[in-house]
This record gives C-alpha cells, sequence and structure tokens, in this order.
C-alpha cells in the first residue's frame, strides 16, 4: 500500500479518536467534483482549499501536536468577498485537513469581514485570535477570539470575547487604514505589545498597543517604526532572529546574539528591515530603511505577498507562509472554481553574515520526492538547451549548482544601474550578447520553447565588483492572452570568492518557487501555459552567456500529490 494511502488511513483513525469524522482521499475527489474536470493548473503540493477563494495566511501555529492554518477565505465563491477565517490543520505541514471556518462574520463589529491578524501563544498554553474586523460602518477594528474548548487539540471552535471591539481607529486614526494586528510579545514588565498596520496621511506606519490583561489596550505615543516611502502598511510581522544559529527562536529579550526584523506589506510586496529592539523602552532601531538604495530587503521578488512567519516550537524553528496569488483574470477564477494558493512553508534565518535573512523550504518537503534524476560535471556551452527528463516536470522539485568560470571578462554595467527587474527586462533570457550568462532552467516549457519560463542568473561588474542577478521570466510563460506575464529581477548577495551558484526550484503546474545562492534571493511566479501542462510540460537547463559554464551537480525529483482531506462532520 502506498505511503499517502497509509498516511490517509491513520490520519483519518487518529482524528476519528479527536471525535472528528474526515473522508479519505478518494473522497476529496468527490469533494472537487463541483470544479471543471479540467484542471490543469490547480497544484498538488502546495497548500488551497478545495474550492472558492484564499488570500492572507493568519495565525500559523503549533498546538498539542497539531500545526493550524489559518487563512482569509471565501467559502462561497471564488472572489474577494465574504471573507471568514478558514482553518486547516495538519502534523506535518504537508498533508492537511480542511475544517470548518474558525471565525466568520456575524457581529455588528465584523459584520462586513474577518480580515487578517495573528495568534497568541499565552502563558497559560492557550492560544488566543487576535484580528481586523470590518464593522457596520465600515471601519477597521481590532477583535479578539478564544478557543471554546482549549483541550481540543484541533481547535474546531472558537468564540468572540464580549468586549470586542478592543482596539478601534480614533483621533488621527484613518478608520479605513487600521488593520492587521501581529503576533502579541511579552516584556519583562509582563506588559503585552501588539503592533497594527495603518498610515497617518503619507506615513506608513507600526501601530504600537500596550495591555496588562489582553482585553484592555493602549496606544503607545509613539509607533514602533514608521516610513514616508511605503504607503499603507498591511500585515506587519515582527519577531527575533538568532546570529550565527540555524534555530528559531521566541524571546524579544535583547543580548547581542539577538537581532529583530520588522516586516511590512506594501505596494504588492513584502519588504523586511533588521534592527535591534529594546524591551524596556520599545526602541527599534534599525539598520537601514525600507526601499532605501542597495538595500531593498524583501522575502520574495516575485507574486508573494501579506506574509506571517511563526514559531514552531517542536522543531525550534522559525516558518514563513505567503499568499502567492493569481495572475490570471476573475473570469479565470470563476471558471476554475478556486483563486489563491499558499508558498510551501519555508524555514527563515538569519544569513552569516547578518544583513540579510535566508529561507528555504521545509524538510519536510522531501517526504513527497521520487523518480530522482542527478548527473554532474555537463559543460554547457554557448547556446546550449538541455532537457532534463526522466521526470514529472510539471510537478517537480529541482536543486542545480553551477561552477562559474574565470570572471576576469565579466561584462560591466552602469553603475547608476540600480533597478535589477529593469536589467531583467533589458537583457532578456535568449539573447546571445552576454558574457557571463544568462544561463539557468527552462521550466513549464513546451517541447518546441514556443511556452517557457526561464529562472536565471547573469553576472555583470559594477563600480570593479561583481553583481549576479537573478530572473524570472513569464514573458514567453503562456501563448494564452489576458494573463500577467511579468519579469522579476532580484541580485543576490554573493561572497565575492564565491566560483559557485545555486539555484532550486518547485514547480508545481501554476507556481515556480525559486531560491537563489542557497535563499538569499527569492522570487515566486505564477504561468498558466496552453501547451506546457502536465505530461506535455518539459524542463531544460541552458546558457547563452560567450562562456562555458558548468553544471556541478543537478538534482531533480518528480513530487507526488499532497494529501488534502476534507472535514466532513463531527461524530456524535
Amino acid at each position: 500500500m502506498e505511503m499517502s494511502v497509509l498516511w490517509s488511513l491513520a490520519l483519518c483513525f487518529s482524528l476519528v479518536g479527536n471525535g472528528v469524522h474526515v473522508e479519505a482521499s478518494n473522497h476529496t475527489h468527490r469533494n472537487l467534483q463541483s470544479l471543471p474536470n479540467k484542471q490543469p493548473y490547480r497544484t498538488a503540493y502546495h497548500f488551497q482549499p478545495l474550492k472558492n477563494w484564499m488570500n492572507d495566511p493568519n495565525g500559523p501555529m503549533y498546538y498539542k501536536g497539531v500545526y493550524h492554518l489559518f487563512f482569509q477565505h471565501n467559502p462561497y465563491a471564488p472572489v474577494p468577498r465574504n471573507i471568514a477565517w478558514g482553518h486547516s490543520i495538519s502534523y506535518d505541514l504537508v498533508n492537511w485537513v480542511h475544517l470548518e471556518p474558525a471565525i466568520s462574520p456575524s457581529e455588528p463589529y465584523d459584520i462586513n469581514g474577518c480580515w487578517s491578524g495573528s495568534t497568541t501563544i499565552l502563558p497559560s498554553g492557550k492560544p488566543a485570535i487576535l484580528y481586523t474586523g470590518v464593522d457596520l460602518n465600515n471601519s477597521q477594528v481590532q477583535n479578539l477570539a478564544i478557543p471554546k474548548n482549549a483541550s481540543d487539540p484541533l481547535l474546531r471552535e472558537w468564540v468572540k470575547s464580549p468586549h470586542n471591539p478592543l482596539m478601534s481607529p480614533v483621533d488621527d486614526i484613518d478608520r479605513s487604514e487600521f488593520r492587521d494586528p501581529t503576533t502579541a510579545w511579552q516584556g519583562s514588565d509582563k506588559v503585552w505589545r501588539v503592533i497594527i498596520g495603518g498610515r497617518i496621511n503619507a506615513l506608513g506606519l507600526a501601530f504600537l498597543y500596550q495591555s496588562k490583561d489582553f482585553v484592555n489596550w493602549t496606544r503607545s505615543n509613539k509607533p514602533l517604526h514608521s516610513s514616508t516611502k511605503t504607503g499603507m502598511w498591511e500585515c506587519p510581522d515582527f519577531y527575533p532572529v538568532r546570529i550565527n544559529s540555524q534555530n528559531g527562536i521566541n524571546n524579544f529579550a535583547q543580548d547581542k546574539f539577538t537581532k529583530h526584523v520588522l516586516k511590512a506589506s506594501f505596494n504588492g510586496q513584502d519588504h523586511y528591515i533588521l534592527g535591534n529592539y529594546i524591551p524596556q523602552t520599545d526602541n527599534f532601531s534599525i539598520e537601514y530603511d525600507f526601499v532605501e538604495t542597495g538595500f531593498d530587503l524583501r522575502y520574495d521578488y516575485g507574486k508573494f505577498y501579506a506574509s506571517k512567519t511563526f514559531y514552531d516550537s517542536a522543531k525550534k524553528r522559525r516558518i514563513l507562509w505567503g499568499w502567492v496569488a493569481e495572475s490570471d483574470t476573475a473570469l479565470d477564477a470563476i471558471i476554475k472554481g478556486w483563486a489563491g494558493i499558499q508558498s510551501f512553508p519555508r524555514s527563515i534565518v538569519l544569513s552569516a553574515n547578518g544583513r540579510q535573512l535566508v529561507q528555504w523550504p521545509i524538510n519536510e518537503i522531501e517526504k513527497l520526492r521520487t523518480n530522482n534524476v542527478s548527473f554532474e560535471g555537463m559543460e554547457l556551452k554557448q547556446g546550449s538547451v538541455f532537457e532534463v527528463s526522466g521526470i514529472t516536470t510539471s510537478q517537480a522539485d529541482v536543486e542545480v549548482s553551477f561552477d562559474l568560470p574565470n570572471l576576469s571578462e565579466t561584462e560591466s554595467i552602469d553603475p547608476n544601474q540600480v533597478d535589477p527587474q529593469q536589467l531583467c527586462s533589458q537583457k532578456g533570457a535568449s539573447t546571445n550578447n552576454g558574457t557571463v550568462g544568462p544561463f539557468g532552467l527552462l521550466a513549464l516549457a513546451s517541447k518546441d520553447l514556443t511556452e517557457q519560463t526561464a529562472v536565471y542568473f547573469r553576472i555583470f561588474k559594477r563600480d570593479g565588483k561583481h553583481v549576479v542577478l537573478m530572473c524570472s521570466d513569464q514573458s514567453r510563460s503562456s501563448l494564452r492572452e489576458g494573463l500577467e506575464k511579468p519579469i522579476y529581477g532580484a541580485f543576490v548577495h554573493m561572497d565575492p570568492n564565491d566560483r559557485r551558484i545555486s539555484l532550486r526550484s518547485l514547480i508545481d503546474h501554476s507556481v515556480i518557487e525559486n531560491f537563489g545562492g542557497e535563499g538569499r534571493t527569492c522570487i515566486t511566479a505564477r504561468v498558466y501555459p496552453k501547451l506546457a501542462i502536465d505530461k506535455e510540460a518539459h524542463l531544460y537547463v541552458f546558457n547563452n552567456g560567450t562562456l562555458n559554464v558548468r553544471i556541478s551537480k543537478l538534482n531533480a525529483w518528480s513530487m507526488k500529490r499532497a494529501q488534502l482531506v476534507p472535514y466532513q462532520k463531527e461524530m456524535k
């Protein structure tokens, strides 16, 4: 019996023992019968509901041996209306059981939507949800919900606090720009802190609130941080990271081995900054501000937004989720019957030099690998296009390392050219006038290459130093019209002595997540090929630079389908 079937049976028995009736994987397909039969763009191992709309990840956490993911969800249609908190659980962050929504619009303070928020584990060990409700007047207010039965590891029922709303937009706060409370933290003074995204005039900021009892909250005199360069901050996140450590931490105490990350979502991207937080004064001193030239730090330079991290106490790691929106049309969503996926969960740590974050798919992904193909020591001459065969390339995990040639002949670029996306658009993947690159992968490609998504590197010299450009080019990803087909770009911060660069790509039908330079730069793309679907999809390695590039090693795997088991009803 296959492991996927064993997992489903074990999960069913486990959940029945906890008082839940679920159906195994063959019934999942029955649940999907209301969707069109042909679903070439539905993912196999990325999290998504069985149908309808999903956007922001909310309040991921680990509780009593169970991983929980809440998310913005319309249970009724694939459009962003009637927003509730969808709720799914897992024992491995790969296979999921979909439960009923945790909270739905029902009260005057959230009747127009239960918007984004976070979970916090209280000192008692019980979880609490802080979320934004949109009230009868379309004002954004902050609310509290707690489990009806905290002894239930599945947390199937939640109760809204009679004290709601806890925080409302007053004084200079715009009622339409006050949302998305983050996970709260408690100082040594036993006072709780939480930040909420907002904007006052041209100032994007993180409002800081304090409470002694998690119910009565007072706005601090100053925000945790603010910026005039960003616009409205959505879905802020604030957490500590350890210097020279691969483990995550959840302690906000100040010491010389800890930095703090402030993330804000704005202008369609998730930006972050690093700094030092002093709990006694709530002062956050930053190293570089948002969107400063040369230090435009983002989680992901592609289609990735409204992300949320959580501390996994079971494995002492911090895990990142991000919403990967569609790039087709609203009509396509209605035809498909669904819209929105989540990125595959990523571990997130501080880089060895302490200047940026590094992300990598969590190790649990490896249980889905099958049918490995590998080779090493292959020389790629100018114009080389080599097909990687023997795996299901529409549903794959690919890791490749390139040995770089002598960089003395690297082409120079204008020192004023600092926009990597513009460079990617100007230079392109198919041009043969580069020296070191473009080289990389052609994913979800048709046999004749009329459709292809190129993910590649190109190396330049600027101001006497080498810079590595990473691009994801969707301009030829589909023959279909009416799609977004952007070209994404970012620089990869490399050690000057490095002579090897790596690329990992998670390919899953309509999404390609790319991790360059061992996770220092990430670019996610949504694509919808017309020809290169399912078994008609191909994968190639290429080099269009004048200098040869050597593949030091390539490993590629077909990926099994993750299990998405629908919740049915509580057993009586």
